[in-house]
């Protein structure tokens, strides 16, 4: 019997969370012996290098994700997948697609944040494909939220996709994260044998989600009281305003914006604190991987995720979104007085790729799935 066909489904290879998330779970399923497509619309982005060999990359090549229905039913017809899995604005389109080529494959949509959280970073375009998403979540076999208040806040909005909601926990954590986290780093605040300051890193787009301008207050208050730096990782479109920010603040000469970095790790795991300083998030996967890196936390109560992933501050302090003091409050507490990294670590395992990828593949499959003696049968009922 030949290995059934999965495609995950994203818009990019581009730097985000779900993105990688994503990504990696594709490797994985090749791994568990399944024949995997990546399909992507665009295929550019720094995530192109973490494709796996095993995995086959297909480019759709349309210009927009969401203009992307035909390429994606041309890709159906071709193909044949057994199942789909797809995420972010690539669900709404293998839903569409799903209306207009009948096939016997399971279509999966994950869905990476909560429609709540996602209403207070979007534009009217971005509602309203919110609300698209929600109309059409129902007909999928299969949906997943990444924590239980993301799930809940997504079925409080499509009632009638309830009984097709499931919280799976983030697949972030594996073994190569801590391989990638004692790797040198140039960074001059960084570099081995360690910082003569305390550095607090913060990973992610530089965007209104992340609400970084917030970080920057918050930090100002904390060099004002003793001496540390601040390294944000990532690139996006609020680089020039924080760069503006930090020369108001007079903290221009302890911040650093070293752009994207292929292997964040190695710069979170010599912090003294991470910090997530979000408006919203899903489940935060750079949150869960601070962790793994054995890094102390700090972050926003923010919808939703890292208050389920801190377990209500015991693993890491959580401030009110939007708070510079608080957040200041909580660096300067977590740097005199930090969690302890193997517990720290220990709980990110939580949150590793092979259980979570266990699940997702019962959701495909529920009868099963062939070849290999990794595949985990349906649970019986």
């Amino acid at each position: 019997m030949s290995a059934k066909k999965v495609a995950v489904f994203v818009p990019s290879l581009t730097g985000g969370g779900a993105e990688r998330t994503n990504t990696a779970m594709a490797n994985e399923f090749a791994k568990r012996g399944l024949s995997v497509d990546l399909v992507v619309v665009d295929g550019n982005g720094p995530f192109r290098k973490l494709v796996a060999d095993s995995v086959r990359l297909v480019v759709l090549g349309s210009r927009r994700c969401m203009t992307s229905v035909p390429h994606f039913c041309r890709y159906l017809r071709r193909e044949h997948p057994d199942a789909v899995m797809a995420t972010m604005r690539a669900g709404i389109v293998a839903l569409l697609a799903a209306r207009i080529v009948k096939g016997p494959w399971r279509t999966l949509i994950r869905y990476e944040g909560s429609y709540t959280g996602d209403y207070l970073i979007n534009d009217t375009v971005g509602r309203l494909l919110i609300r698209l998403h929600a109309r059409l979540l129902p007909s999928a076999d299969a949906a997943v939220a990444v924590c239980e208040d993301a799930a809940a806040d997504i079925v409080r909005a499509s009632p009638r996709a309830s009984a097709k909601m499931t919280a799976i926990p983030n697949p972030i954590f594996e073994p190569r994260i801590l391989e990638l986290a004692d790797q040198p780093v140039a960074h001059r605040w960084l570099r081995d044998p360690g910082p003569e300051l305390p550095v607090v890193v913060s990973v992610g787009r530089l965007d209104l989600q992340k609400d970084y301008a917030t970080l920057l207050k918050a930090f100002a208050e904390v060099v004002a009281v003793r001496p540390a730096r601040l390294v944000i990782v990532g690139e996006g479109p609020d680089r020039p305003r924080l760069t503006a920010i930090a020369e108001e603040l007079n903290i221009a000469e302890f911040f650093d914006l070293p752009g994207f970095q292929h292997n964040p790790f190695a710069y979170v795991r010599r912090a003294r604190v991470f910090a997530l300083s979000s408006i919203c998030e899903g489940s935060p996967a750079v949150l869960i991987e601070a962790m793994a890196c054995g890094t102390p936390v700090v972050s926003t109560a923010c919808p939703t995720g890292p208050r389920e992933v801190l377990e209500d501050g015991k693993w890491g302090a959580l401030v009110p979104v939007g708070d510079s003091k608080a957040m200041a409050k909580a660096i300067l507490r977590t740097l005199d007085q930090p969690v302890d990294s193997e517990a720290l670590v220990a709980r990110a395992k939580y949150y590793s790729v092979g259980p979570s990828v266990d699940q997702h593949l019962r959701l495909m499959f529920p009868d099963g799935w062939e070849p290999g003696s990794n595949a985990v049968p349906a649970p019986s009922v």
